[in-house]
């Protein structure tokens, strides 16, 4: 495509019309699919990679368990805080600019992940890729919408979806490999090729959309109370586990959360153009959907953080089969949410919105029920195979509720909003989940230690343990079988707390499924 023929795709989509059958627009629609898809497909993989090569982070580094959290939240919170103002910037500056940008962003990031010498210099990086993730993940979807009409938009949420999951699904069986065969460092170079395709098909093929109006602008300092705010609350959460709640940091951690979240929130409703427009909430589809999205991936969040440790340190899995055991899962959902978009338009997202989370719940509570060996296909794959299918109806559906509530001029937010409740999810389920598990692993723990002869001096050792979750090990001094009946019952209590953990997350997906009973009217069309 030569340059005057990109100049004019460009006018012709800012200026064409509302359902965006331009010429244009027709010819897009391939790239645009192919472009958003790829680069989505860059933050989904490391999301699930670094999961899985996380024991080995760990380990190599000698994190604390406070500082492996870190690794996954503070890419969790700055996306999550600011998607929001990548919403924003998306429909004021360009949404493919914001896109590109995003993901060379990200693919830099990378690089200084596998460069980090120690767990400071990695979450620093891994919070830097949050941002460029807070740009690109946004922008694929309001690209998306800005594309194509309504009658067609949720199949082709569907499509990047499907195709998504399906690009990503060998990203931890890779990831695991190279982790096995090499180190950690090299799944972050996954992301540098993965960039560079998304970046050639946005600049020239993908037409440049945005919101021609100067009430649209980028809410800073709106993004930087929900950072300090959501960064407070996870630190104070996460420190919790370890210190207790009356600890002065603690406490300290969760005010300035409080303080800075409640000025975000006056913040919204002063600022000229606010980066999260509550009025979005007036409307009953997209406040339920939006509670879906908190409940289930709140659930699904925590869960995948836990099960790699499972697999890996509990069940004696490779790094390479921790990977692979999530394939089901990947694969299925792939396969089927391009089904499920199909399905918007016959049943409507209320039915899908209720059945999908359920099933996903049923998946939680077969995740509960393997205990320590057994083969794979009766313990872990049922369970992956019914979160495939359960979150195959259910994304689709959710995210097409969330971008038809709004009109087309708050695409990029709405976007923002609901992506951004995802990844907090996550973050905070990594802190709430990790304080339940390690106070169920240490009263499981406690049950044990009763039964056990050991000393004084002994106990306290193996107490300081429970911190470390999965990484627990026997003090140096005990040896014999008083160590092999010590590290069984570490594995054992472990167990436990992952069951406990799997039930809570069981709980909140089926509550999640009576939240889209309730809240999603059937068959709605029409937009706030």
């Amino acid at each position: 495509m030569n340059s005057s023929a990109f100049i004019a795709c460009d006018e012709s989509v800012i200026r064409g019309t509302r359902d965006g059958a331009t010429p244009c627009a027709e010819r897009s629609k391939p790239w645009v699919l192919a472009a958003t898809i790829v680069g989505s497909a860059m933050a989904f993989i490391d999301t699930s990679v670094v999961n899985v090569a996380l024991p080995a982070i760990q380990a190599d580094l000698a994190a604390p368990v406070r500082e492996a959290q870190w690794v996954v939240n503070a890419y969790m919170l700055m996306l999550g805080a600011l998607l929001l103002v990548g919403g924003a910037a998306g429909d004021r500056f360009g949404r493919r600019r914001m896109f590109v940008i995003g993901t060379v962003v990200f693919a830099v990031a990378s690089v200084a992940c596998a460069w980090a010498p120690n767990a400071s210099a990695l979450i620093a990086a891994r919070a830097i890729q949050g941002m460029g993730g807070a740009l690109l993940v946004p922008g694929s979807l309001a690209i998306i919408s800005a594309t194509f009409p309504e009658n067609e938009r949720g199949r082709a949420i569907g499509t990047w979806a499907g195709s998504s999951a399906l690009t990503t699904a060998l990203g931890p069986v890779i990831g695991g490999w190279l982790v096995d065969t090499w180190s950690w460092r090299i799944i972050f170079l996954i992301n540098v090729p993965i960039a560079a395709v998304a970046v050639v098909l946005a600049m020239w093929h993908v037409p440049e959309s945005r919101v021609e109006s100067r009430d649209v602008a980028v809410d800073w300092v709106g993004g930087a109370l929900a950072v300090v705010g959501l960064g407070a609350l996870a630190y104070g959460l996460t420190l919790a586990s370890e210190s207790g709640w009356r600890g002065a940091t603690v406490l300290g951690s969760l005010g300035i959360a409080v303080v800075m979240l409640g000025l975000f929130v006056w913040r919204e409703t002063q600022a000229r153009a606010p980066m999260m427009p509550l009025e979005l909430f007036r409307s009953r589809d997209f406040s339920g959907a939006n509670t879906i999205t908190l409940l289930l991936y709140f659930a699904l969040g925590g869960a995948m953080f836990f099960i790699p440790f499972n697999l890996i340190r509990i069940q004696g899995y490779s790094a390479a089969a921790a990977g692979a055991a999530f394939l089901p899962f990947s694969l299925i959902m792939g396969v089927l949410s391009r089904w499920s978009g199909g399905l918007i338009e016959r049943y409507g997202a209320r039915t899908l919105l209720t059945i999908g989370p359920a099933i996903v719940g049923v998946g939680f509570v077969l995740l509960a029920v393997p205990g320590i060996g057994g083969s794979y296909w009766t313990t872990f794959f049922p369970s992956m195979v019914v979160f495939g299918f359960g979150m195959a109806v259910s994304v689709a559906p959710l995210t097409t509720s969330v971008m038809r509530a709004v009109d087309d001029r708050h695409a990029g937010v709405a976007s923002g909003i609901n992506n951004a409740t995802a990844r907090i999810a996550g973050m905070l389920a990594v802190a709430v989940l990790g304080m339940i598990a390690v106070a169920s692993f240490g009263n499981a723990l406690d049950e044990r230690l009763a039964k056990m002869s050991l000393s004084s001096e002994t106990r306290e050792l193996v107490r300081a343990e429970v911190p470390k979750l999965a990484e627990a090990a026997a003090p140096p001094s005990v040896d014999g079988a008083q160590r092999t009946a010590l590290q069984q019952a570490f594995k054992e209590s472990f167990v436990h707390s992952f069951r406990v953990v799997s039930l809570v997350a069981a709980a909140l997906a089926f509550a999640s499924a009576v939240c889209g009973w309730l809240t999603i009217e059937p068959n709605r069309r029409s937009r706030t």
